[in-house]
């Protein structure tokens, strides 16, 4: 593969202004950058004005601004649709690029997407990670959508890991050719089900283990603070999954399994609403006209209550969501 600049950074942000420069400075850095676009979705601070301060001189950054917040699938879209590389790259407005991340991926062959190792930092810790980020082999493999939707079924009291949390480097050829777009009805999962759909109409998906993405871990982020509706528009967007045809037996029992727990997360959340806004007994009766839903109620409110017990002692500043595998050394 040429090492020519040929990438195209999207950056959807919202109220950014402390972070978004270290992320537009990380990926001017980066030699194989052909264009940057930053997409300021509804701001209420000067994210898009402290963006253009960033500016270089190459001509390579571009800022958008919506009056109105659309989510992050909507500014990603349309990101796509003004950008003209053949490779594009999502970067989240409060992470960066370790230096050396897009030629360690680009030298990688055969691909429609490709992501590398995260590595979980704090705020206070972000500035030095590339200087202390563990150097793992790149031990390449292609990762299959059974793999896919196994790794996306969080588990309680387990620290953030899955899988869809990778930001695969995504060729826009295969994309085009297959009408993929991120659906802009999902504020929560756009990224999961976006992959998910490109690996069951056959994308050669590649993880290599070397680090090169690095996640700022906040109490605060908008991933954290989905709506309930967020979570019935996340199953639902599985059983759309589920309709297309050639699905491997294995493949379509973990998308049910996905399925169903997100809509226990759903039944559990419309419980508490319901709860918070009419008492305790419309819950109840609420629960009582959807015993379906009980179950998963119960499960979660159990969970809820014993979370402290579970909770896991405090881990080192740097965390890794993948590690080597156990015949590639370390």
């Amino acid at each position: 593969m040429k090492s020519s600049a040929d990438v195209c950074v999207i950056i959807a942000a919202k109220n950014a202004t402390e972070t978004i420069g270290r992320a537009i400075r990380s990926a001017l850095a980066e030699p194989q950058t052909a264009e940057i676009i930053v997409v300021d979705d509804g701001s209420t601070d000067d994210t898009a004005g402290i963006s253009l301060k960033e500016d270089d001189g190459s001509g390579r950054l571009k800022v958008v601004r919506f009056d109105d917040n659309k989510g992050p699938a909507a500014a990603r879209n349309h990101a796509i649709s003004q950008s003209s590389s053949p490779i594009l790259a999502i970067l989240d407005a409060d992470d960066f690029f370790l230096p050396g991340r897009l030629r360690a991926l680009l030298v990688e062959p055969d691909w429609d997407f490709i992501a590398d190792n995260i590595v979980f930092t704090d705020e206070e810790h972000a500035a030095e990670a590339h200087l202390s980020v563990a150097v793992f082999p790149p031990a390449p493999r292609l990762l299959r959508l059974d793999a896919f939707i196994e790794g996306n079924i969080s588990r309680r009291g387990v620290r953030r890991g899955e899988i869809g949390f990778l930001k695969p480097l995504m060729r826009r050829d295969f994309l085009d050719w297959h009408g993929l777009r991120y659906q802009e009805a999902l504020r929560l999962g756009e990224d999961y089900d976006l992959y998910a759909r490109a690996l069951a109409r056959g994308a050669r998906y590649k993880i290599i283990h070397s680090c090169g993405y690095g996640a700022v871990v906040r109490g605060n982020s908008l991933s954290g603070s989905h709506r309930t509706d967020d979570l019935k528009r996340l199953y639902e967007a599985d059983q759309a999954i589920l309709s297309q045809p050639g699905l491997s037996d294995q493949a379509r029992a973990l998308i049910r399994r996905h399925e169903q727990h997100i809509r226990g997360r759903y039944e559990l959340r419309a419980f508490l609403d319901i709860k918070r806004q009419s008492g305790a007994g419309a819950a109840i009766r609420h629960a009582l006209r959807h015993p379906g839903a009980v179950p998963a109620i119960a499960a979660g409110i159990f969970a809820d209550k014993t979370e402290a017990f579970r909770r896991r002692p405090d881990m080192a500043p740097l965390r890794y969501l993948l590690q080597p595998p156990s015949d590639a050394g370390s």
